[in-house]
């Protein structure tokens, strides 16, 4: 994880169902493959963002119809920053389900589904994880796709950390790492909104990652999560604040909530957070879709009279 892939990008053309106030003059990068264009620009510091809550099952056709719904809803309520949690649009029978569903640039169902949402609604989406193709037979990649509110595909982080548990006080026993390949790199995206990372599920209880995102400016935290029943109760909004207070930072947490076709049970309490540790906004369980306000002025404050991330001694060693 020494290394880190930093994206700027504009909104492109203004929806005109979305009132912005933005100076934009355009340039322009080449990130692996894409032609992304980069923006300098004013724009307002405060938007309204939406956590998705889902109860996903074994049916992507399903999945993929309910997700579009609740991003319409979010949209309705004023949402321009979507995250979906993990495993939207599958939560198979069982772990090797997800291979049967892996996708690349030429098969990309599920990706082209997703653009459409985004682009429908004028909003952009931070899509939990899809399986994708990875470098070993047998395996994927867990992939959270970021779009924009023009339905494009601008960037995706894979998940790092892989969940290889036995939890405690139950039956339950997990190893993500035979049916999935872990990612290299952190992702911190330079929007309109702001400074965006992203972080998937198990990986937040890493804090040495959201360290390298802020050393790189991270203002907002999306985390797209299953966190399984017992773990979340324990631990759920206790990480999620945490996070929220030692970056002092925006965390939109977004998790699966309630018991699934495959008899796994997830636990839900999907939030915004701000950087004070505040929870805004909450779902306990089922599905739905839960609002809060950016506010990045409120941040700076925050960091300008209690400046904790100034006063740092000691720096993260990161190693994969």
């Amino acid at each position: 994880m020494d290394s880190l892939i930093q994206v700027t990008f504009p909104t492109h053309e203004i929806s005109p169902r979305r009132e912005r106030n933005e100076i934009t003059r355009w340039n322009g990068v080449l990130c692996g493959d894409k032609k992304i264009r980069l923006a300098n620009r004013e724009i307002k510091k405060m938007i309204k963002s939406a956590a998705i809550q889902m109860v996903s099952g074994i049916d992507v056709e399903e999945n993929l119809r309910n997700a579009e719904q609740l991003v319409a809803e979010a949209s309705k309520k004023g949402a321009r920053l979507v995250v979906l949690p993990e495993n939207f649009a599958l939560m198979g029978e069982t772990e090797f389900s997800k291979l049967d569903f892996a996708e690349d640039e030429d098969h990309r169902p599920i990706q082209d589904k997703l653009s459409d949402m985004a682009r429908k609604n004028a909003v952009w989406i931070v899509a939990g994880t899809l399986p994708m193709k990875a470098s070993v037979e047998g395996k994927i990649r867990a992939s959270c796709w970021v779009y924009n509110d023009q339905g494009e595909s601008i960037v995706r982080y894979d998940k790092i950390h892989l969940f290889d548990v036995n939890v405690p006080g139950t039956d339950e026993s997990y190893q993500e790492s035979d049916t999935i390949e872990a990612g290299q790199d952190s992702l911190l995206i330079d929007t309109p909104f702001g400074k965006l990372g992203i972080a998937i599920c198990y990986d937040l209880r890493f804090p040495e990652l959201f360290r390298q995102l802020l050393d790189k400016g991270m203002e907002m935290l999306a985390v797209p999560s299953a966190f399984t029943a017992e773990t979340g109760a324990d631990h759920w909004e206790l990480l999620v604040r945490a996070r929220a207070v030692e970056n002092q930072c925006y965390v939109i947490a977004a998790n699966q909530g309630g018991k699934h076709q495959n008899g796994r049970e997830t636990y839900g309490d999907s939030m915004i957070v701000d950087p004070w540790g505040n929870i805004l906004s909450r779902l306990a369980k089922g599905s739905g879709v839960v609002c809060a306000d950016i506010d990045l002025e409120r941040m700076n404050k925050i960091r300008g009279f209690f400046p904790a991330v100034d006063h740092r001694k000691m720096a993260c060693s990161i190693k994969l």
